[in-house]
């Protein structure tokens, strides 16, 4: 992954910092240990990737470079790079943690548009997960609970229908992908971030062969189809 000296993350514009340091301090709030996988995808964009804890990655891009390519570290260190940004966006990303990223990354393409979600669906049926996961105290939501398809969504290129997991519900609140007023927002207006997410606005559903994909304002999140334990653990 190269040297210590090599390694850098650059993101020039304020409002793509504070994306990031958000996603980081949510991805903390799920994992203290929390890391992050920063890869380049494409020209002048950079993908923030994390393990939820749900079994269900979730990802935030941003315009920036990364060097190398691809490399891991930890949220608490990237939280630290980026309250000491250099004038031209350089962030240090800390010390390497490529060895703690034991699973591999959705594909870029080939997923196909199942349907639209409106946001307020999902929020409810947060709530009523979390009414339910409550109920069990500091062991934390069932695995029944989280495997429990909440959704079914079907689409024009998807023969049978598929299940959206509470799983997916839940990653998707926690990063504060799908956050509302009463959530405190996306990212606070004051720091240079955007407004809250309305009820109206809606998420999509992708789906690839192996992968289910919900795209939302703030950020996507993953979930491997079959087997995650297989890619996420």
């Amino acid at each position: 992954m190269g040297t210590l000296a090599e390694r850098g993350l650059w993101l020039p514009a304020a409002a793509d910092r504070t994306d990031l340091r958000v996603f980081a301090e949510r991805a903390l709030r799920l994992d203290p240990a929390a890391v992050i996988r920063l890869r380049a995808r494409g020209e002048g964009r950079v993908a923030a990737w994390v393990a939820t804890g749900f079994d269900v990655l979730a990802a935030r891009t941003l315009a920036g470079r990364v060097r190398p390519a691809d490399l891991c570290a930890g949220a608490d260190a990237l939280l630290a790079g980026l309250a000491g940004a250099g004038a031209d966006g350089h962030v240090d990303p800390g010390y390497p943690m490529d060895s703690a990223w034991r699973g591999v990354l959705p594909p870029e393409h080939g997923f196909g548009h199942l349907d639209d979600v409106p946001v307020a669906v999902l929020r409810e049926l947060a709530r009523s997960g979390a009414a339910l996961a409550s109920e069990h105290g500091a062991a934390g939501p069932p695995v029944s609970l989280l495997d429990q398809d909440v959704l079914t969504v079907t689409g024009a290129q998807q023969s049978e229908p598929v299940g959206i997991p509470m799983r997916c519900v839940f990653a998707l609140t926690g990063m504060g992908f799908v956050a509302g007023e009463a959530d405190g927002g996306g990212v606070d207006p004051a720091e240079g971030g955007v407004e809250p997410v309305d009820d109206g606005e809606v998420v999509r559903v992708r789906v690839a062969p192996l992968w289910l994909r919900i795209d939302a304002r703030f950020g996507s999140v993953y979930r491997r189809r079959g087997d995650p334990a297989l890619v996420l653990r």
